[in-house]
């Protein structure tokens, strides 16, 4: 784990540095909060990681949102253990064929649970249980208009 610790000790502050310097419009796919709040208590709670060291990390999480601003606007993506199994089933990526139910539940259950509290910026919420923007250029429009309306306003 020490091998683990030091790259954050060089990583960590090279992102912090660029994020909060950059001045350009940054899109991530997953956010700082998904990692502490979803999934290392997990691995936590799963044995896969001690008590000392998610305290340990618990602690970096809260210098780093310290640092970071908080998205302008967060866009969760709700969807079903069923439409998570058929999206894993879609993508087709060896290593995520071993991923078990119960622990995409448990996963699941904890991001509605974060997502129940989130706070910190503008929210928009998806369920992507009935949306195919992948293939429905009407659905993938309805979101993007409904971004840019929480982005830019009605007009």
């Amino acid at each position: 784990f020490w091998k683990f610790n030091h790259s954050f000790d060089i990583v960590v502050p090279i992102y912090v540095g660029y994020i909060i310097n950059s001045g350009e419009t940054v899109i991530q796919d997953r956010t700082i909060y998904e990692d502490a709040e979803i999934f290392a208590p997990n691995l936590h709670d799963m044995g896969l990681m001690s008590t000392r060291d998610f305290e340990n990390y618990k602690a970096l999480f809260n210098l780093m949102i310290g640092l970071v601003k908080p998205p302008d606007l967060l866009i969760y993506l709700r969807a079903s253990v069923p439409t998570l199994v058929n999206q894993i089933q879609q993508r087709g990526r060896a290593y995520e064929e071993s991923i078990r139910l119960d622990y995409l539940k448990m996963l699941n259950e904890r991001y509605e649970l974060w997502i129940s509290k989130y706070t910190s910026s503008n929210l928009l919420i998806f369920n992507v249980d009935n949306l195919d923007f992948q293939n429905n250029p009407e659905d993938l429009s309805k979101i993007i208009d409904n971004v840019n309306s929480h982005i830019h306003g009605l007009f």
